[in-house]
């Protein structure tokens, strides 16, 4: 017969063995909470940033000032939008919306600055007519620009012309208003392509050149800008292909870098008389997603 010490022993066991089951139990449901909520956050998080902040286009106002500037290009609108990635994040809505921002602006010049097409997207004959019908509406007074990205192949040289695009692949072309002082704009390939900076640059050896002429460079990869300026005088930089580092976080910036953007990611850099801006893009690559860094067209105006 058991003893009233050993009752109250068992029971004591009894007890503490229930109050280790109940707090396994809590401790199982604060996980399971914990778990539910990780969760719901990366799925917020997720669907934000592939599909909210990949869609929120914004303009990005930047006054460009130099004495190099002729008087008839005072005030001068320039727009410049890249990285469009179609099929990626960027749609044809997308592209109706890019295209109203930038009439709403009336530029005088319109620059694009490479990767049209996503390079894993697979685009129909009619998707590419709606593509050149939209681009087409992009209406300026002096002209419209291109130079062409690493995933830029054969449709990007026919939407492009029949969108009234001028393509500078390693060329260059005096730009005029209103007198007989022009700026020089030059185009080059891409790196990964065919970039040729010395013809693209042929205009400084002509016998007739003007040696301290406003010099607008567009470019693709942004880390074309060392050999460039290297070898030449380039008062403005245009360039893509970075993306900013599409996911950018405080203090650290943008976490992915590519070939060809490795020493120049950021918006804006400046050096010696080189100012260099560097866009954003409207689509996205590789992850397809953004964070802290929404897609942008860039809107300059030129003063003396």
């Amino acid at each position: 017969m058991e003893s009233r010490c050993e009752k109250n022993k068992q029971q004591q066991e009894s007890i503490e063995e229930e109050e280790k089951r109940e707090k396994r139990k809590k401790i199982a449901k604060i996980i399971f909470i914990v778990l539910i909520l990780l969760f719901l956050l990366f799925s917020t998080c997720y669907f934000y940033i592939t599909y909210i902040a990949t869609k929120r286009l914004i303009v990005k106002e930047k006054v460009v000032t130099s004495e190099k500037i002729p008087d008839s290009f005072q005030g001068l609108k320039i727009i410049q939008f890249s990285d469009i990635h179609y099929g990626s994040t960027f749609s044809l809505a997308d592209l109706k919306e890019v295209v109203g921002e930038i009439n709403k602006r009336n530029p005088d010049l319109v620059f694009f600055t490479g990767d049209l097409i996503d390079s894993d997207y697979e685009l129909k004959t009619d998707e590419a007519e709606k593509i050149m019908k939209e681009l087409k509406k992009i209406h300026v007074t002096i002209g419209k620009y291109a130079v062409s990205g690493e995933e830029d192949i054969e449709s990007f040289q026919t939407i492009m012309n029949q969108s009234d695009f001028s393509i500078l692949t390693n060329d260059y072309d005096l730009v005029y208003r209103n007198d007989n002082h022009p700026i020089l704009l030059v185009g080059l390939g891409s790196l990964s392509v065919n970039q040729d900076i010395d013809h693209a640059f042929r205009y400084f050896k002509e016998d007739n050149h003007n040696s301290n002429i406003y010099t607008i460079a567009l470019f693709h990869e942004p880390d074309s800008i060392s050999s460039i300026k290297s070898n030449y005088s380039v008062d403005l930089g245009l360039a893509g292909h970075s993306h900013n580092g599409e996911v950018r976080l405080p203090f650290i910036g943008g976490l992915s870098r590519v070939e060809g953007a490795m020493d120049y990611h950021d918006s804006f850099y400046e050096f010696d008389n080189t100012k260099l801006y560097i866009s954003s893009g409207l689509g996205s690559s590789y992850y397809h997603m953004r964070l802290f860094n929404r897609p942008s067209i860039s809107f300059f105006r030129l003063r003396k």
